[in-house]
């Protein structure tokens, strides 16, 4: 049998380790990641091997030669233009002329080959994928097969709604040669997203084998350090250089390790090294060829490249040193810092947690290079979050964070490209601003600044004045000590999944467009978005009636924020409002939750005061609790209803609701011979839904919108009760009852795919995976939802009656317990 490795990776989210060589001759363990495939094809009898290259590709080709110091044997496959997967291995078409593995030059695995070899040789396949389990599958390729292992549906990088299984594709494939035939030579394909999809539609004999064992496509700086200590501890079976000279401590040939030098195992220390007296080489260390390590040095989790060197009580803590790095006397460098071949850090200089220095660099004696915190890593989190990104504020999102996020958002967009920037009042919140627009004029991004206002003022005014996205930054209604940046695109929606990722690699790669001096464009000030967002508001809107029936509301919001819009709105349009008195400070900004909390309080004035209502409008402008005139609060989920009502008696068209939306919403659309459409959960797909929908169908957006605009939904309520003659509680009981439940099971994040997958495999009635996995049982429905940003599943349930919901939940807890246990 024969075997492609695939080495064309230019690693670009390993930079700046792989500035100015391929990803897979980055070494771990002291060796390229590629030298331990060549050693995994040949332990199962693999020795014809080639090999398709991109970028640098003399650094493999002068590396391995023609293969025969690792008793193979190696051809080379250059592309000229970037072909995909698939078309760089068609390039080796005529070296593959039997069954032949592929297999990635840029991972670590000790997967079973053999194993899968014979399982594609037993079921008769075209084509056998090497399938894993992982613990967290949102960056790989999902893959589903039956019981017998043949596939039967992909997914590629799923979000957690999506993951309907836990094992993934590593990459590994065992095909035959006529799978190269279903495209043309020079045709840009890929294997996961082209070729497998087709073989699937044309049934051909595709199957998956889950292989057990050690594997990790090593995609960033976090994974190249683990994949270090997982090679000392024997997690993965790799052959590691040099002599065991003690339990855990491996010493290459011609190093010497000085009497009272302190080395704590596991350890791995390359040929000709020098460790000097007193010097702490602490454990999961692990130092390259031709390291110099002198006097009182200290190297604590930390992996240095070829020819390192460290001077007098210079100290490592969880860092990367590339090749020939020079770190001076009494120099630190902490944790999550990487450095590029060839730097110098002189004497006593400090480089704080997560620096990146590129390649060739100087750092000066006594200099304090710090970084700011940009989210932390213990749990592979993702720099965007359920909406934008949020971080603790002048911590987490600093005014430094904020000019380098709006460098790499502009870095993604076209030279010129308009974008409009707005926050809300607070300093902190302008300070963010501020700091965006300077990244983003860095980068020669023309910047619309609307200054202040509400979140749905700047949706509308990205929309009205043509830029082609937005960032709005506000306190987060989750946490007031927190910032949000919500990042809209041309309609006003949130950006798209792809373009978050796309700002996640550019932010971790800190590679960043400078546009040159006569490309910084002047910021455009305007003054009069908030005008037109209150005369947009009134759009749609039966002015006379609404003033002729002069509503009275007791009314709680924060008024630092807020007053302009709120009274400019309701005096415009006759509306009387009491402000229920709280003692507050209004410089300092309150959550939703703070809000929430005096929802009592407000149905007891609208009582004691009388009126049409009351309600709490949140600080962004786009939460609302409304209280009826008999004191009632209207829950979220009737709100929702109430939404829909209105859409539908006014026959605005079909009703779009999150998959979590009662039942009771599809009864008034068959009494108004309407529609109801459902979508995911998240702000961005339920959005971008009703967005897209509108604009096809050439329909006003503003009353749709209702669900994102707290101030709009109050006036479209008021507006509709005066022009029917009736009140807010008569208009609710029209909704029909329904019986809601939801709450919150712990589940660790390894846990998630595998519940999710048990789920999908053990249904107990119809399933819908339209967002998480919705059961639907002859008392109710039951959706589990993971939740992307914190280790627990979310349950919710509908039942005909409160005991049925009850009961629904619980049975889907302790499943979940269950699964998550075991």
């Amino acid at each position: 049998m024969k075997a492609i490795i695939m080495a064309g990776g230019e690693g670009s989210r390993l930079r700046p380790l792989t500035c100015g060589q391929p990803k897979p001759m980055m070494p771990v363990a002291n060796r390229p990641m590629m030298e331990h495939i060549i050693e995994l094809l040949k332990k199962h009898g693999i020795q014809e091997i080639g090999v398709t290259l991109q970028y640098l590709p003399e650094a493999i080709r002068g590396y391995f030669g023609n293969g025969s110091d690792y008793g193979v044997h190696m051809r080379y496959y250059v592309e000229e233009v970037p072909l995909g997967t698939a078309g760089s291995v068609k390039n080796a078409e005529s070296f593959l002329d039997e069954t032949f593995v592929v297999i990635s030059g840029d991972a670590l695995t000790d997967l079973d080959l053999s194993q899968a070899m014979e399982f594609h040789r037993q079921k008769g396949a075209l084509a056998t994928l090497v399938l894993t389990p992982v613990d967290i599958p949102l960056e790989y390729g999902v893959v589903i097969t039956d019981k017998d292992g043949r596939i039967t549906q992909f997914l590629e990088k799923p979000g957690w709604g999506e993951v309907f299984s836990d094992t993934v594709n590593t990459g590994i494939y065992i095909l035959e040669p006529e799978v190269l035939s279903y495209f043309e030579p020079g045709q840009k394909f890929d294997f996961s997203k082209d070729l497998f999809p087709l073989l699937l539609k044309k049934k051909q004999p595709l199957f998956g084998v889950t292989l057990s064992g050690y594997w990790c496509d090593i995609g960033n700086l976090q994974q190249y350090v683990q994949a270090h200590q997982d090679c000392l501890t024997g997690k993965v079976a790799v052959n590691l250089p040099g002599t065991e000279v003690a339990p855990g401590i491996w010493l290459g040939k011609n190093s010497v390790i000085h009497p009272e030098a302190i080395i704590n195992g596991p350890v791995l220390i390359g040929d000709n090294c020098r460790v000097g007296r007193g010097a702490v080489i602490d454990a999961y260390s692990v130092i390259g060829n031709g390291c110099l390590i002198q006097d009182q040095a200290s190297i604590k989790r930390s992996v240095l490249w070829d020819n390192v060197f460290l001077g007098q009580k210079a100290a490592i803590r969880g860092t990367v040193l590339g090749s020939e790095v020079k770190v001076n006397a009494n120099a630190s460098i902490y944790e999550g810092s990487v450095v590029g071949s060839g730097s110098t850090i002189r004497e006593r200089a400090i480089l704080k947690p997560d620096v990146k220095l590129w390649p060739g660099k100087m750092v000066d004696a006594g200099a304090f290079v710090e970084s700011s915190l940009v989210w932390g890593t213990n749990k592979g989190k993702n720099l965007f979050g359920l909406e934008g990104i949020t971080g603790l504020a002048n911590i987490e999102i600093t005014p430094e964070f904020a000019s380098r996020l709006g460098a790499a958002y502009g870095t993604n967009l076209a030279l010129g490209t308009r974008i409009g920037l707005s926050s809300d009042r607070f300093p902190v919140s302008r300070m963010i601003k501020e700091a965006l627009i300077c990244g983003l004029q860095s980068s020669g991004i023309e910047v619309v600044d609307f200054a202040t206002g509400l979140t749905p003022m700047h949706r509308f005014a990205v929309r009205a004045s043509n830029c082609q996205g937005g960032i709005h930054v506000r306190i987060s209604s989750q946490r007031a000590d927190k910032i949000n940046l919500l990042f809209t695109n041309q309609k006003g929606g949130n950006i798209s999944r792809s373009l978050e990722r796309k700002l996640e690699n550019t932010m971790a790669r800190e590679d960043f467009r400078r546009a040159e001096g006569p490309d910084i464009l002047p910021v455009t000030e305007l003054t009069d978005i908030p005008e037109q967002y209150l005369a947009q508001l009134a759009q749609g809107i039966n002015v006379n009636q609404l003033r002729q029936a002069g509503h009275r509301l007791v009314l709680f919001y924060d008024r630092h924020n807020l007053e302009p819009w709120v009274s400019n709105a309701l005096n415009s349009l006759g509306i009387t409002a009491e402000y229920l008195e709280i003692e507050q400070s209004s410089s300092v900004p309150k959550d939703w939750q703070w809000y929430k909390q005096l929802t009592e309080k407000l149905a007891t004035a609208v009582q004691q005061r009388g009126g049409s209502g009351g309600a709490i409008i949140d600080p962004n402008g786009d939460n609302l609790i409304l209280v009826d005139s008999q004191g009632k609060v209207v829950s979220e989920e009737i709100l929702t209803a109430l939404i829909s009502l209105i859409i539908l008696k006014e026959q605005a068209g079909p009703v779009i609701v999150p998959v979590t939306a009662p039942r009771a919403i599809d009864e008034l659309a068959a009494r108004y011979q309407g529609q109801v459409i459902r979508t995911k959960t998240s702000l961005q797909d339920f959005m971008d839904r009703i967005i897209n929908h509108q604009m096809q169908n050439n329909q006003q957006l503003s009353q749709h919108f209702m669900n994102f605009d707290a101030l709009l939904t109050l006036l479209k309520v008021l507006e509709y009760c005066a022009r029917e003659g009736i009140s807010i509680d008569q208009l609710v009981a029209e909704i029909p009852s329904f019986y809601l439940q939801r709450k919150e099971v712990a589940v660790p994040w390894q846990a998630k795919g595998k519940v999710i997958r048990k789920l999908i495999e053990e249904p107990s009635g119809k399933m819908e995976l339209l967002d998480g996995v919705k059961v639907f049982h002859p008392q109710g429905w039951a959706l589990v939802l993971p939740d992307p940003e914190e280790p627990v599943c979310r349950i919710f349930t509908e039942g005909v009656s409160m005991e049925a919901a009850e009961e629904l939940t619980n049975f889907y807890t302790e499943k979940i317990r269950q699964i998550s246990a075991n």
